[in-house]
């Protein structure tokens, strides 16, 4: 079971778990053609998402039943999708050598696996065989192929379509001010005198005061998540920063270091190296952004447009909605 939802690239899984009645676990949940969905199929591949479902939602019930049913019928819309679109592979006259797909399989195999030995072993825990575990990559390979040459091969986004987008939702590349910022972080020891600590954090100041470099003793003494970096935060809004932080840096101009900044986990010494006005981020640094956000936006309605049209000229039938 895992080996197969490792492979079904892009699906979301919900559970059976929504409906416990014995007789539907083996039962049919719908029919594409001469295909069929089960509730065991849908079960045996929500597995991984129904316990985490559980585990965030323990203590909401009804919270958890909302989301079950919800990601219940994703399960079984992306189920029906997948027998529609092989369907339309069989029927079409699509055609894809079985070599391909085989030189693809082993492709995967070597990616994901040490050795072949481990991908046989992994199987064989799972209670897979080697003939099912093809025959499922096989299936996926064909639905990926088949949503690219249907979907993703039509989409273009002109350059026009991203100015638009552009200035129609300008708001959403508001910058707030920002500066850029060196940090060196002296944690404080819990529930101890942090004279000795002030103390080191006033020599450090000394020495930059002195000409040392800010970089350089940030790297040598800095505690802080960015010390390899030398203490560089680059740019930061000031919502990113702890109040004390911020009241301090956003005061301080371009190549002013601060005092010691004690708050009650660590001293701080700050230089802001630039600082930059609130501003809408220019067309340029949000392009590719905007591409990403047409590309989906525009790989949906196309998906969509094409499995409603699967749809129409396939028989299906849903027994339980």
């Amino acid at each position: 079971m895992r080996f197969l939802c490792a492979v079904l690239t892009g699906a979301v899984f919900a559970g059976l778990v929504i409906r416990s009645d014995a007789e539907l676990v083996d039962g049919i949940d719908a029919i594409v053609h001469d295909s069929i969905v089960t509730f065991g199929e849908v079960n045996d591949a929500s597995d991984r998402v129904v316990r985490q479902l559980h585990d965030e939602y323990a203590m909401q019930p009804t919270v958890l039943r909302e989301k079950l049913v919800g990601v219940y019928k994703d399960t079984r819309e992306e189920l029906l999708e997948r027998k529609l679109i092989l369907h339309e592979y069989e029927t079409a006259g699509y055609n894809l050598p079985e070599s391909i797909i085989d030189e693809q399989f082993e492709n995967y195999i070597k990616g994901k696996y040490p050795t072949r030995v481990a991908f046989i072993r992994t199987l064989q825990e799972e209670g897979i065989t080697y003939e099912k575990a093809r025959r499922d990559f096989r299936e996926t390979f064909i639905v990926e192929q088949m949503r690219y040459k249907n979907i993703s091969s039509a989409i273009m986004i002109s350059p026009h379509k991203v100015e638009t987008y552009y200035v129609d939702h300008k708001e959403d590349f508001k910058e707030e001010d920002q500066v850029k910022l060196r940090m060196i972080v002296l944690t404080n020891a819990p529930e101890t005198d942090n004279t000795q600590t002030r103390k080191l954090a006033e020599e450090i100041l000394g020495k930059i005061k002195g000409g040392a470099s800010f970089a350089e003793m940030a790297g040598i003494y800095s505690q802080g998540s960015q010390a390899r970096q030398q203490g560089e935060w680059d740019w930061v809004e000031r919502s990113v920063l702890r109040k004390e932080l911020a009241d301090v840096a956003f005061s301080l101009k371009p190549g002013e270091t601060s005092g010691v900044v004690e708050t009650p986990d660590a001293f701080y010494i700050m230089l802001v190296e630039d600082k930059r006005e609130a501003r809408v981020k220019p067309l340029p640094e949000v392009r590719d952004q905007i591409e990403k956000i047409l590309l989906e936006a525009e790989h949906t309605r196309l998906q969509q447009a094409w499995i409603d049209k699967l749809k129409k000229k396939t028989f299906i039938r849903e027994f339980l909605n």
